[in-house]
């Protein structure tokens, strides 16, 4: 939810965000401000004539009473218009809050379908909470509360007082389970939520300070992973538990500001505090708790990594201007820099200054321990002297990089109106084998990056696990040892075992290494004091280079200490990898408005293949083709008619609501970010639209199409309703002519037709499609594409230079019939690169002509093409893929382009004429008629029925097969003109069974729709069989009527079997079947 929170690419694909209010020029406010000036001199001018012609002061007080009461009025009259036009101008943004902060509320199953509920367990812990409470108050009591008084002189006399966990219990909301990765492992994730009332309070009596907690809230997801499995009771080795991101944590002190003023703790605050709690239980820090013995816990509380992901942080654009001066009257930059945070890794790039398009070029490391789970932040701030100001933030999920290899594009800033961040993202595999690391060092040395360090050839596992007969302190008193382990400049400690020489620490440490043939691991064992060394060893790396997949487990002898003193270690050396051959530093071209998706990586920057003055030959090794991404062309088209709705709420009621009036509703579409709006149709709670929209979409999981209704008024607009669909379900729908019922408001449904229309390269199927296109109208004056057109900008070659003789700053902008995009602008080249696309819904190909033109910055012009669409019809496959030539450059200037068109099929223009109803012609041709919207027809709305009208009782179906999820699925649309059972009507439900099918695994049913005739399902089944055992399949349906086990009413109202050989499960088509009747 994305992750993500932000699918790379997605905002490049969709319209930008609505941008805020536009500042006034700075002349108009400096007019403002002497304009408020003005009039408060004119207010004392009353006060002055008063006094000047000895008004009474009661006649004074009367006039001022009634100003104020008038500007009072006029200011919240002004207000509530201000706030209505702020609230239209900001829709997206609060609706999306809205509907975050809605999605927040609910239990993660509501909105997973894969998290489950697990009320059994709930209602364990609340059994069990009291017996954890007594062992909570053994281990503070017996075992933290001596640990806490040895750590530190000052907390000696530290004791608990009260420990109380309360009575409400922790709840789990969800459930989900991953068994798909590891076959030796079960991994769980755990959606928690505690508000308890805990309460545990701790004195020092030394200080004469009392201090506790008095109520904990806590809200997250924590990851329980079962592993290793073992044939033995009790079947698992052991449970490691985590939080994969920082959980919500709040904690309610008592007396905290007395505990803080004790020596050793007055540098510490509360917030400090909640930060160190919240980091202990966040990624990398794990609690693994063994349930047999002879474990390595250490490997477990740290085990391999899943990867590194090498993250360049290239540049941003559009940045928000924070530095304004004269109070805003003049605008100013910002100095950014920006926050990269993976779980507990964080790193700071430099700061810019004055700068809105800054460029950092940075690079940072970072250790992958969770994949799904993990996701990048990258936070933008405006460093300030005070305090640094937001500019934006953005997140991706990790499991994206590591499917994709590399991902290179910019990615939208989202909590702010503007601005956009280019980020590279590698994902680093781990080889267990030396053979590539030459390789590897090599290829690092060739890449150049602004931070200090250089890029990193592997990582080094250190896992430090116990220790056996150290040297005693002064006195023969038992030590207490840590572990210091460095490499290079980079050193990391242990933990602190006090009062034993032979300890057990069960430490994990991670290290990156730029060169394992020039560095060693340094490890010194000292007293907790720092001063007493206890011991050290120094383990050359190519050691580990000599043995078998790269790993050393064994006792080491230790240096400088006892004859008997040694320290068993285990170290893992993984070599880094990038399966990519893209050099990493290359950034990708900016992604225009309409780019495709997420880019696959940045392409190598050409030297110039010209000679002095760009007059020379192409030359041969010049491709003749492009090479586009292969995300390229895979958009398609979704067609959303915007029908009618029907029995609306009334919200423009008179005299206080005694007289019920109408509504002025009119509706608003939101899909990828793009949002329609329809005209408003005055008075009526049966509205009929008629109005049509297109969208280009890339399929990503997890998109919605998001209806409201709202009542058009004056000052602020009546909600009328709300409902969403998932894109998922209109594609393997493919058509849908439905009616969808309102959300939360009492009542209302609106009428859609939905079509993810097919793309084919069928020219014969163009002229169908044109005529029966020619003949729609639309009350938008919409005319329905025909096609969608692709265009791929590669490169150009010999472009003419400026009139100063240096090369351009080549820029090409695309065109179509009024509609265009820019590319970026190259550095100074004849023969630029830019590895851009764009998409444009096409009207009727055989008329219109893409243009395109090229310039130097967007000023002189460097050469333009005409190219007529119909040339693209003549081509094979409707793909034309050249060099072309330019206009108005030199002979030799061209371009290289790819153009795709795709005809853009409809199921609405696929009748034929009927047998015998062939006109006087004789010819059997198809005919592509007039959409006649018989939908509109009275007799098939629920709420006005036609008395003498024989309607048939029917039920909507689409019964389709899709091949990307390699499964049935069979969505229950709506019922229609069904008998009634008795004189409430009937309480209709549809059930279903898949035959043959012996034990009635394939049976479901609807939910019961309460005194309707016209009942509205909108439910989906799914069914994993294959596409063969699919079309064996029969289908055997019934609507049937709930009745009470005693009733006398009928049950069966009527019946359906359909085999599915018949039907075209590939196109999935809504359909309208007729029910049979039951008969005595």
């Amino acid at each position: 939810m994305p992750t993500a929170d932000a699918e790379p690419g997605m905002g490049r694909g969709t319209a930008p965000a609505a941008p805020a209010s536009p500042s006034q020029p700075p002349a108009e406010r400096a007019v403002s401000v002497l304009w408020s000036f003005a009039k408060c001199l004119g207010a004392l001018v009353p006060v002055y004539l008063a006094g000047y012609y000895g008004f009474s002061i009661s006649v004074v007080l009367l006039v001022l009473m009634i100003y104020i009461g008038w500007k009072h009025g006029r200011a919240e009259k002004t207000m509530r218009l201000k706030s209505a036009m702020y609230l239209l101008e900001n829709e997206k943004a609060f609706t999306t809050e809205k509907v975050f902060r809605t999605k927040r509320d609910l239990p993660p199953w509501v909105s997973f379908p894969d998290v489950e509920k697990v009320e059994w367990l709930n209602k364990i812990l609340q059994q069990a909470w009291p017996f954890a409470g007594q062992y909570l108050e053994k281990l503070l009591l017996e075992t933290i509360a001596p640990a806490i008084r040895a750590s530190n002189i000052h907390l000696q006399t530290l004791s608990f007082t009260k420990v109380n966990i309360g009575d409400k219990a922790l709840k789990v909301t969800g459930v989900k389970a991953h068994t798909e990765n590891d076959k030796r492992q079960v991994m769980l994730d755990l959606y928690l939520s505690y508000a308890g009332d805990v309460e545990i309070n701790v004195e020092i009596k030394k200080y004469f300070c009392k201090a506790g907690v008095k109520g904990i809230q806590l809200h997250g997801k924590l990851r329980v992973i079962l592993e290793p499995l073992i044939g033995d009771v009790p079947l698992v080795g052991a449970i490691t538990m985590f939080f994969i991101r920082r959980p919500k944590l709040d904690i309610n002190w008592t007396g905290i500001t007395n505990l803080l003023d004790i020596p050793g703790l007055n540098a510490i605050s509360d917030t400090m505090i909640m930060d160190a709690i919240a980091s202990h239980l966040v990624l990398p820090n794990r609690l693994t708790i063994p349930l047999v013995a002879d474990l390595h816990v250490a490997q477990l509380r740290s085990p391999l990594p899943r990867g590194v992901v090498r993250i360049h942080l290239l540049e941003a654009e559009d940045l928000t201007a924070k530095d304004t001066v004269i109070k805003g009257l003049i605008d100013g930059k910002s100095d950014p820099y920006a926050v990269v945070r993976v779980g507990t890794q964080i790193f700071t790039s430099h700061h810019v200054d004055s700068n809105l398009n800054p460029q950092w070029r940075e690079m940072f490391e970072v250790i992958v321990h969770e994949v799904p789970g993990q996701e990048l932040e990258v936070e933008v701030f405006d460093k300030d002297p005070d305090q640094d100001d937001f500019l934006g933030r953005v997140k991706v999920d990790l499991d994206i990089v590591k499917k994709a290899r590399v991902v290179d594009d910019w990615f939208n800033l989202r909590d702010v109106p503007s601005g956009s961040v280019h980020l590279r993202l590698e994902w680093l595999s781990l080889l267990a084998s030396a053979d590539r690391l030459s390789e590897v060092i090599q290829k690092n040395q060739n890449v150049s990056s602004k931070t200090a360090e250089p890029l990193s050839a592997a990582i080094l596992a250190v896992y430090l696990d116990q220790a056996y007969e150290l040297p005693m302190r002064k006195g023969n008193k038992d030590p207490s040892p840590m572990v210091q382990i460095s490499i290079q400049d980079t050193t990391k400690e242990s933990k602190t075992c006090y009062g034993t020489n032979s300890p057990a620490w069960e430490d994990a440490f991670t290290f990156f290494i730029q060169d394992p043939r020039k560095q060693d691991i340094d490890i010194q064992v000292k007293d907790d004091d720092r001063t007493l060394p206890l011991g050290n060893l120094t383990i050359p790396l190519t050691r580990l280079l000599e043995t078998p997949e790269l790993t050393m487990d064994q006792w080491f002898q230790l240096e400088n200490s006892g004859s008997a003193s040694r320290i068993y270690i285990k170290a893992v050396l993984r070599v880094l990898w990038l399966s990519d051959d893209t050099t990493p530093t290359t950034p990708s071209p900016r992604p225009s408005a309409s780019g495709s998706g997420v880019g696959q990586g940045g392409n190598l920057s050409e030297p110039n293949p010209l000679g002095p003055g760009g007059l020379s030959k192409p030359q041969p090794t010049r491709p003749q083709h492009t090479t586009p991404d292969p995300e390229f062309a895979t958009e398609g088209v979704l067609r959303i008619h915007l029908v009618e709705a029907q029995n609306l709420i009334a919200k423009d009621n008179f005299m206080g609501g005694m007289v019920k009036g109408k509504s002025d509703p009119y509706v608003k579409i939101r899909v990828a970010g793009i949002t329609f709006r329809s005209h408003t149709i005055k008075e009526n709670l049966n509205p009929v639209w008629n109005e049509l929209y297109e969208v280009i979409l890339t399929q990503l999981p997890g998109q919605e199409i998001q209806f409201e209704l709202f009542d058009k008024d004056i000052d602020q607009d009546d909600f009328l309703g709300r409902f969403k669909l998932s894109l998922r379900d209109i594609i393997s729908g493919q058509f849908m002519d439905t009616w969808y019922t309102l959300n939360d408001v009492k009542s209302g449904r609106v009428h859609l037709v939905l079509e993810w229309l097919p793309r084919v390269s069928d020219l014969p199927r163009l002229e169908q499609i044109l005529q029966f296109q020619s003949q729609q109208s639309y009350q938008n004056k919409v005319v329905p594409s025909a096609a969608l057109l692709f265009v791929y900008v590669e490169r150009a070659h010999g472009l003419p230079l400026k009139k100063n003789g240096k090369e351009p700053k080549a820029g090409a902008e695309v065109i179509l019939k009024g509609v265009s995009h820019k590319t970026k602008i190259c550095e100074r080249s004849t023969s630029p690169r830019w590895d851009e696309s764009f998409h444009f819904l096409v009207r009727d190909p055989r008329d219109e002509t893409l243009s395109v033109k090229l310039s130097h910055s967007w000023g002189q012009a460097l050469g333009s093409l005409t190219l007529p669409l119909k040339e693209v019809l003549t081509e094979p496959g409707l793909v034309l893929d050249c060099w072309l030539s330019l206009d108005g450059a030199l002979p030799e200037s061209q371009i290289l382009l790819r153009v795709t068109l795709k005809i853009l099929d409809t199921q609405l223009a696929v009748c034929r004429k009927a047998p015998g109803e062939a006109g006087n012609d004789g010819g059997a041709g198809d005919v592509i008629p007039k959409w006649d919207p018989s939908h509109l027809d009275l007799r098939h709305r629920g709420a006005f029925p036609v008395e003498g009208s024989n309607t048939v009782a029917q039920v909507k179906l689409t019964v389709g097969y899709s091949t990307e999820e390699n499964r049935l699925f069979i969505i229950v649309h709506s019922c229609r003109a069904l008998a009634a059972c008795s004189k409430d009507g009937a309480d209709p439900y549809v059930s279903f069974i898949l035959l043959p099918d012996k034990k009635a695994t394939t049976k479901r049913r609807t939910a019961t729709k309460k005194r309707d005739l016209n009942p509205e399902f909108n439910e989906r089944f799914d069914f994993d069989f294959s596409f063969e055992e699919s079309m064996q399949r029969r289908l055997d349906l019934s609507v049937k009527n709930s009745v009470s086990f005693m009733s006398r009413e009928r049950e069966l109202i009527g019946k359906l079997q359909l085999d599915l050989d018949q039907i075209d499960l590939k196109t999935g088509v809504a359909q309208w079947y007729d029910l049979i009747a039951e008969t005595n």
